[in-house]
């Protein structure tokens, strides 16, 4: 069976549910698979595990879907309470969070570091002044002097944690996670099936895919990379996935600039937006692949390489020693694997 997911960025409020529980027959007495599915994070997400004893998987299913909702009490900054948006609210005063809020919020500063401010987690101020739904009829070029007013409020480093206390030292920043929170809820997801005694499964967060274990008859999952400004669904290649087998990897997270965008006077504006600048990234990138054992690191990696363009991209990936590998799409369409 191949898996093709489409990646959708945005993520985070919890508008509805709708949970699909399938049980697929294969034979008495062998692992079946069971998925359950719904809406979260503003993306579809599925998580399926294969369990010989139905009422288990289901139990099982049932809490996993619990942590994404956990999840997001914590860490969506749309959501009065979470963590996140007490930050962003708390007018520059240091704020109590969870350990795991501050051990994401360590991590994705990593990255903000790693690409020189390119990403930045305090981008919210300047993300908000854009739209990239062209359906919602709302999408335009915010004012250049508008974008550099918001700018002045974009710098990771205002982000101060001490022990498990956060603020920002400008009230007027605000913290986005959207580039790794994904990542980081697909690997708590994977731990807890894993303690459940799941040892075969995937888990798609809108396009994050996390793998556990292999399939039953012992192959690796087969997972599709969307093409570019295709039909959704229409993959231009595939890659194997799968924990500890060979050559594989476990997380397969893709980001790439036809996820979400809108065309104006024939140039298309998309929401991988460059902090030093305040707009859409431009480079010779359509997408960016990761292929990694973590999704954490692989949603945020994804990101990292599509704002620092290819050649600074493939001297990244290069650096990591084979722990994390890429496939890349250039705007022309050539496909690049770091594999080979």
């Amino acid at each position: 069976m191949q898996y093709l997911f489409h990646k959708k960025r945005t993520y985070f409020p919890i508008l509805s549910l709708s949970v699909l529980f399938l049980l697929l027959l294969s034979g008495c007495g062998r692992q079946q698979e069971y998925t359950q599915s719904g809406f979260y994070f503003d993306t579809v997400i599925s998580l399926s595990v294969y369990d010989k004893d139905a009422d288990h998987a289901k139990e099982v299913l049932d809490g996993a879907l619990q942590l994404c909702e956990t999840y997001d009490d914590l860490l969506n900054e749309s959501k009065e309470g979470s963590d996140i948006y007490r930050i962003n609210h708390a007018q520059g005063d240091y704020t109590s969070v969870s350990s795991e809020t501050v051990s994401l919020l360590y991590t994705a500063l990593q990255y903000c570091a790693v690409s020189d401010g390119h990403l930045d987690i305090t981008i919210a101020p300047v993300k908000a002044l854009w739209s990239f739904d062209p359906d919602s009829g709302n999408s335009y070029v915010p004012a250049s002097s508008t974008i550099e007013q918001a700018l002045t409020h974009v710098d990771y480093h205002m982000v101060e944690i001490d022990g498990n206390k956060v603020r920002l030292s400008d009230p007027d920043a605000g913290i986005d996670l959207g580039f790794i929170a994904k990542g980081y809820i697909a690997d708590q997801l994977k731990a807890y099936l894993l303690s459940q005694h799941i040892d075969s499964g995937i888990i798609n967060l809108g396009g994050n895919v996390l793998t556990i274990g292999q399939k039953p008859d012992g192959s690796a999952f087969t997972v599709g990379i969307q093409e570019p400004f295709a039909k959704q669904g229409k993959s231009i290649t595939t890659v194997s996935a799968a924990d500890s087998k060979g050559d594989t990897f476990a997380s397969v997270v893709t980001t790439g600039i036809y996820e979400r965008y809108f065309e104006l006077n024939g140039e298309i504006y998309h929401h991988i937006l460059d902090a030093k600048t305040g707009y859409p990234i431009r480079n010779n990138l359509s997408s960016v692949t990761i292929l990694t054992d973590s999704s954490v690191q692989a949603d945020a990696l994804s990101t990292t390489c599509m704002i620092l363009g290819l050649d600074d991209a493939r001297e990244l990936i290069s650096s990591l020693n084979g722990e994390a590998q890429a496939i890349f799409i250039t705007s022309d369409g050539e496909i690049i694997d770091t594999r080979n």
